[in-house]
């Protein structure tokens, strides 16, 4: 890691001290937390905890989050599956990737992800992997969200399909070559976080697999599988 100009002056090490470039876990002294507002599908929770044994405390107001996953369906074409959906809070359609919570108790990562591509987009997938993880807002939100790249799609038995409805109902699908989708991403044009994380690293992992846009290439471009472990997400740890 190359040093910044002046960074000794600001306490900063050139190259990384510390081995391994990777945030890590690392739990405050907690001395209270009570809910201020419970939601429908999350809370508002207020902490009071200290930096360190015997510091002084302060309090922080956050969405206590179940964390969600998402899905970047990829054809035989090397196209990826985006689907519109009404967004309300921000009023206004967004083009995203499939997606949704991990609100079912016991149900892994991998598995809440082939039930979402099932639900919202009537696909399976033979092979799965690991894109990208992030903190949608980590300094208001416990949210964490993992992406995966799907590939080997099947569709669902119409007797099978899961049934839309509310904003789902509404939903428009659009299979689309990802240049097309990182353009649209880099004009400002596609806004779902989800969707711009995942397309952004789909598009890094794809210049490492040879441009190439198959289960093969890009597990020889580094992805994790997709049954890697997620302790970052503060459910799992």
């Amino acid at each position: 890691m190359t040093q910044a100009p002046g960074a000794e002056q600001h306490g900063h090490l050139e190259g990384n001290a510390g081995g391994t470039l990777a945030d890590a876990v690392h739990a405050r002294p907690l001395e209270g937390r009570k809910t201020v507002f419970s939601g429908r599908i999350w809370d508002v929770v207020s902490d009071t905890f200290s930096l360190t044994d015997g510091g002084p405390t302060m309090v922080r107001d956050y969405v206590d989050h179940t964390g969600a996953v998402a899905i970047i369906p990829i054809d035989e074409k090397g196209r990826i599956l985006l689907l519109k959906q009404y967004r309300h809070p921000v009023g206004m359609d967004l083009w995203e990737v499939p997606a949704g919570l991990l609100d079912v108790q016991g149900e892994s990562p991998l598995d809440a992800a082939a039930r979402e591509l099932a639900e919202e987009a009537d696909l399976r997938a033979a092979e799965w992997h690991v894109l990208v993880d992030f903190f949608n807002s980590p300094g208001g939100s416990s949210e964490a969200l993992r992406v995966f790249v799907a590939t080997g799609l099947s569709a669902v038995p119409e007797d099978e399909r899961h049934v839309r409805t509310d904003e789902e109902s509404e939903f428009e699908y659009a299979w689309v070559p990802l240049d097309e989708v990182v353009s649209a991403i880099l004009a400002g044009d596609i806004h779902n976080v989800s969707t711009v994380v995942g397309v952004l690293a789909l598009q890094a992992a794809v210049a490492r697999s040879g441009g190439r846009l198959t289960g093969e290439a890009l597990r020889g471009a580094g992805l994790r599988p997709a049954e890697a472990s997620w302790t970052a997400h503060p459910h799992f740890r």
